[in-house]
This record gives structure tokens, C-alpha cells and sequence, in this order.
């Protein structure tokens, strides 16, 4: 019997690129054939997908970026993705396509309405992205991430959670080593938009931690590039032990090691602080497309897991505090480490994986 063949078409971000590698990695193991449909943005997170996924790079463009000659080429930049999607999709004929948003899904979306394919889209955030917004409804599913998910009205989502790549699910509810006398770590990410403010502001909200909590420190900051230098000085200079870094390879063993996480309530971020099971202070990017960043937190916050702090009242003295109050009380530190993982969904991948082979046609193989 020949394998059966999905099509994954995600791109644009870490959120949406991550669970749509868990889904890869879990097909894999059932016998499925996966190719991965994004265009060279996305292409820059396909490292940790498994090496027998086919990286398929399709032209897709947005209005979101570049001058007026760029906007202009849009459309047809588009079209030539479709059309080549078509092509191919013709050639392997697929099983299913399934997207994850960003715009370079597009093309293999669109692709499989014009085929009459079976397809669906897997909505990581609280709202709909701009992409999943215009195919919510011409997909046969509609898979959410968070839930409740503001939908269309006459459609209809399926709850499955946010899949979790392999290496966090390995760390799942590891033990959480409660703050005390002793080294502690605090994990602080800002996801791939709008991590400056973090550069700005928690670096010398650490600082003004007390003296006594700040030598027990060790931080991981994930940092911007342009940022990374003026970052790691800062804390070079207030004596703060820290590594900064554009992009940490490990953050699940980062984060399991952690007693503190900070962070952007990204969809990914957000199940991976539930997967694990630690405490939290999040602070949503305000300009993320409907607020969707507040809606992904608040599973967590109304769970007594984390802290929410929106960014327009951000500043070090409130985030030095709450970073105090969790790392000086063992007791509430590690009742929201429960909280967390008692928000976890830890069969999103399986739900996933269910909603996939029943819109194949194969659940019954």
C-alpha cells in the first residue's frame, strides 16, 4: 500500500511553524508521507523539522511589507505560487492539505479548493490570523488552537489545542524545583515580533531585584539581533549572570530548568509554559492582530498560573515586583506551576492527528 501524503502549508513565525512540525513529526511515526509547503521566510524555521519531510518552497507575498513596487507585485506573486501548487499537488496528489497560517500558506490552501482536495486549517491564537480568516470558510475543518476562538459566524471549530513539538513534549510536567536559596533560572522569550520592549524593560527589572535574590540568578534572554549587544552589556554591567541570544535551540530544557518564565503569550509560548508546567509573567504584544495575544493568555491567567501584565502598563518597577513576589514565595511558585500544566492539552498532537485521517478518509485503515 503507498504511504498517504499530506501537504503542511505554514510560514511566517515560530507559531506557526512549530505546530505544524509537531504534526509532521507525529504522521511520520503513523507511516504518512509529509511534504512542507512554505516560501523562503519560512524556510528559515524548517531546521528542526525531521529530514525526511520534503521542504517544498512556494512564492507567496503580503501587503503587510515593502514600498509600493512590492505591493504592486503581490497579487502575481501569489498566483504564481497557486499555480505552481497546483501543479504539483496535480502531480502527488495529496490526501489532505492542512494550514497553519501566515501568508505563505496561501498557495497550497487555495491550491486544494481549486483541486477539490480535502483541507483543513489549524488556528493557533484566540482570533484568526488574516490568512485563516479568508479560508475558515472553504476548508472542510476548522482546528483551534485556544479555546473559545472567535469564528465566522457558520463556522464551526474543533478543539484540539496547540501540538507541542517533540522536545517539549519530552520535558511535559517535568519537576519544578521551587525558587529557595540556591541558583535559580528565569527564562525570558519574546517570540519572533515585538521583543523589544522586553530588551527594554526587564533586564533593568532585574536589576532592582534585592541584592540577595539577584546573586541566585542565571538568565536566558532571548533577544533580538540588533538588540543582542546593548542586552548582554546591561547585564555584564550590573554584575547579572545571563546569556542573550537571538534564538535559543533548547528552549524546552531551558524552561524546564526555569523558575520564572517570561514571556510574549504567543500560542506556542503559551502551550509550551502549560506543557511544561511553569509560572509565568506575560506580557501580550500589543499590536499582535486582534488582541489575539490577551485571548491566548488567559487560560493561564484565569488558572492563577501566570501574571498578566498589558503592555501599555509595563514598566521595571511593576515587573521587578511581580518577578520578586514569584521568586521569594516557593509555595505560590509552585501552585502555578500546577496551574500551568493543569492548562496543558497534552493529546493536541493525537486530536490533531484524528481530525487529519477521518478528513483523509483513512481513519477506518
Amino acid at each position: 500500500m503507498s504511504q498517504p501524503l499530506i501537504v503542511i502549508a505554514a510560514g511566517g513565525t515560530g507559531g506557526h511553524m512549530f505546530p505544524a512540525q509537531a504534526l509532521a513529526e507525529a504522521l511520520l511515526r503513523r507511516g504518512w508521507r509529509v511534504k512542507l509547503s512554505t516560501d523562503a521566510r519560512g524556510a528559515r524555521y524548517t531546521g528542526g523539522f525531521p529530514h525526511t519531510v520534503e521542504i517544498e518552497q512556494i512564492s507567496s507575498a503580503t501587503f503587510a511589507r515593502g514600498g509600493l513596487a512590492a505591493k504592486a507585485a503581490v497579487p502575481f506573486r501569489i498566483a504564481g505560487g497557486v499555480a505552481s501548487a497546483v501543479s504539483r499537488m496535480m502531480r502527488d496528489k495529496p490526501h489532505v492539505v492542512v494550514g497553519f497560517g501566515g501568508y505563505p500558506s496561501i498557495p497550497a490552501l487555495a491550491a486544494a479548493r481549486i483541486l477539490r482536495l480535502p483541507r483543513m486549517i489549524h488556528e493557533q491564537n484566540g482570533v484568526l490570523g488574516r490568512v485563516n480568516q479568508i479560508f475558515s470558510t472553504r476548508v472542510h475543518t476548522v482546528a483551534c488552537g485556544t479555546w473559545p476562538t472567535a469564528l465566522p459566524d457558520g463556522v464551526e471549530g474543533v478543539f484540539t489545542g496547540n501540538p507541542v513539538r517533540g522536545a517539549v513534549l519530552e520535558k511535559a510536567g517535568s519537576p519544578y524545583i521551587v525558587p529557595g536559596d540556591y541558583p535559580m533560572s528565569v527564562l525570558v522569550i519574546g517570540g519572533s515580533q515585538g521583543a523589544r520592549i522586553l530588551s527594554d524593560v526587564v533586564p533593568p527589572a532585574i536589576a532592582a531585584l534585592p541584592m540577595d535574590m539577584l546573586r541566585r540568578l542565571r538568565i536566558s534572554h532571548q533577544a533580538r539581533g540588533e538588540d543582542e549587544a546593548r542586552v548582554t552589556d546591561y547585564y555584564a554591567g550590573n554584575g547579572i549572570n545571563a546569556e542573550v541570544q537571538p534564538f535559543f535551540t533548547d528552549i524546552p530544557r531551558r524552561m524546564s530548568e526555569a523558575q520564572l518564565v517570561i514571556s510574549r503569550s504567543g500560542a506556542s509560548s503559551v502551550a509550551d509554559i502549560a506543557t511544561i508546567g511553569r509560572p509565568s509573567v506575560l506580557i501580550p504584544f500589543a499590536a499582535a492582530a486582534g488582541d489575539h495575544q490577551t485571548a491566548n493568555a488567559r487560560g493561564l491567567t484565569d488558572a492563577g498560573a501566570s501574571v498578566l501584565i498589558p503592555e501599555k502598563l509595563l514598566d521595571i518597577e511593576a515587573l521587578s515586583q511581580h518577578i520578586a513576589a514569584v521568586l521569594s514565595d516557593p509555595e505560590a511558585a509552585l501552585q502555578m506551576s500546577r496551574a500551568a500544566l493543569g492548562c496543558s492539552v497534552p493529546d493536541a498532537t493525537e486530536r490533531l492527528v484524528s481530525l487529519v485521517e477521518t478528513l483523509s478518509g483513512r481513519s477506518e485503515e
